[in-house]
């Protein structure tokens, strides 16, 4: 049965010193797929930008970009709106041998956005890593299905990962938390994601919304929800993308709700800029994802 859900989303910054010829991109609006809609919903800026033009990204993701030319201390970018998300039903088990699988890449000669092609090799913030493809290597083999070696690799990184929001940025690398073994879902979505190319099974990031359930007899925290990040993965001709969750070790489910899809994080900022100033400045996230 279909969820509705309300949707709010405000990321804030504030600038010691006012930050002038601000020039912004943001994918903030989620996606209308097979599994989702988007009912309804706007992104916007505070203060009014003086200049705006939304379009669509390689990928199909909801872009806009905005600038603001005059000085300022504080923006706030905001979106709220309602998605309607269907279940997934189950996923079986029909994908090859991952022994087999660079046959079935081979059978794909499309480059268009959602090709497996441009989801296996390097991109800007995940890099081959020696370490991190050795681990991948021990725990699978080539007579295990696709599937289920995905689930395998991301099982893993959730039992050896301790979810530390402190221990990493946004810019650390995958190798750093890796061998911390310590991050939050960005750092293990992208880890998860370096592994599974290692073993040639292409893979892309998710950057979402994950409706946070309270224990029984607590109310909900409002703003407690943050934007989340999981991983998709090509499985094969018969099965395609599945889409699984290592931070929660589980399948992504009718609670997960996709805003923008890449190869990594960079390809799915949900802020990303330029300005002229100087000195810090401060962030804050707030999230609310209400189901009706």
């Amino acid at each position: 049965m279909p969820i509705e859900y309300d949707i709010r989303l405000e990321i804030g910054y504030v600038y010691d010193s006012p930050a002038a010829s601000t020039r912004t991109l943001l994918r903030m609006l989620p996606l209308t797929n097979g599994e989702q809609t988007l009912i309804s919903g706007r992104v916007s800026a505070d203060p009014d930008p003086d200049f705006r033009r939304d379009g669509v990204d390689f990928f199909g993701n909801a872009t806009t970009e905005i600038a603001h030319d005059a000085g300022q201390t504080e923006f706030r970018f905001r979106f709220k709106g309602r998605v309607r998300r269907i279940p997934r039903g189950t996923t079986l088990d029909l994908s090859c041998g991952l022994g087999a699988l660079g046959a079935e890449l081979q059978s794909i000669h499309s480059i268009l956005p959602m090709s497996p092609h441009h989801f296996l090799g390097a991109s800007e913030r995940i890099r081959h890593e020696p370490e991190i493809a050795a681990f991948a290597e021990e725990l699978t083999g080539p007579d295990m299905s696709v599937l289920a070696a995905l689930k395998a690799v991301s099982h893993a990184i959730h039992e050896r990962f301790d979810f530390d929001p402190e221990a990493t940025e946004v810019s650390t690398l995958p190798i750093e938390a890796f061998r911390n073994r310590r991050g939050v879902c960005q750092d293990i979505s992208q880890v998860t994601i370096a592994s599974l190319r290692a073993i040639g099974i292409p893979a892309g990031y998710v950057s979402g919304f994950l409706r946070t359930v309270p224990p029984p007899g607590q109310s909900r925290l409002e703003g407690a929800d943050a934007m989340h990040a999981w991983v998709r993965a090509w499985c094969g001709v018969e099965t395609g993308w599945v889409e699984i969750d290592p931070t929660n070790d589980m399948l992504a489910g009718p609670d997960h709700i996709a805003v923008a899809i890449g190869r990594d994080y960079a390809d799915v900022a949900p802020v990303k800029g330029s300005s002229r100033t100087s000195g810090s400045h401060r962030t804050d996230h707030k999230v609310d994802v209400i189901p009706l």
